[in-house]
């Protein structure tokens, strides 16, 4: 066993289980994923560490207790097509891509899009589809989807997102509320999306996701 494999072993066994995330999917998913080969190459060594990895200013790397979180709040299905929103350099992706049909990869930084491909191309991963675009516009194109996912907090989720979900589609998100961020998994019924609380986490806000400002005259 080489010692990245060892690392996604611990990264599982002291992040991810501890965590009641104990969905086989899930697990499997993430031991079989090499997160390494998801980083920049100067953060590799980083990679099972129990903390989030900058990919670019402003955008990380979910923590892997925070993202197998979300994943168990999904319960992703083997033909459900998953929206990954805020894709950076594609780990979520290869995940989801274990548990779902199809995912579609959205990410609006063109250099993490290009190397999310190309790290998805060298893995075999071909049941993603990288597409580059704002991220506050989605990729209705290619929905509705059954599943989205939001790799970033947000102070403000548009109804331009939610309206690309599937009726009885999942969508789960961090919402960023002053100095808390609490992730909240949203079901929508009769075209509505009804959200619960799930976990606590933080992260930094995605761009164009930040709560419109309130200007005195």
């Amino acid at each position: 066993m080489s010692d990245f494999q060892t690392r996604r072993t611990m990264m599982v066994d002291t992040q991810v289980r501890p965590s009641d995330v104990t969905k086989y999917p899930i697990i499997d998913a993430m031991l079989a994923v090499p997160r390494e080969d998801f980083v920049p190459d100067d953060q590799r060594e980083a990679a099972y560490a129990e903390e989030q990895i900058e990919l670019a200013p402003g955008r990380v790397l979910l923590e892997a207790r925070t993202f197998a979180k979300m994943l168990d709040t999904l319960s992703i299905q083997p033909d459900e097509v998953v929206l990954d929103l805020a894709a950076g350099l594609g780990y979520g992706a290869a995940v989801l891509a274990r548990l779902g049909d199809f995912v579609v990869a959205l990410e609006e930084d063109e250099d993490l899009a290009g190397e999310a491909e190309s790290r998805l191309a060298g893995e075999g991963v071909d049941n993603v589809a990288v597409i580059t675009g704002p991220l506050v516009e989605g990729a209705a194109k290619h929905g509705p989807y059954d599943v989205i996912l939001v790799e970033g907090a947000v102070e403000n989720l548009p109804e331009t997102i939610t309206d690309q979900l599937r009726e009885n589609g999942r969508i789960v998100a961090l919402f960023s509320e002053g100095s808390l961020g609490i992730v909240r998994i949203g079901r929508k019924i009769d075209g509505a999306v009804n959200w619960r609380f799930a976990f606590n986490a933080s992260a930094p806000t995605l761009p164009g996701f930040e709560r419109a400002k309130d200007f005195a005259l």
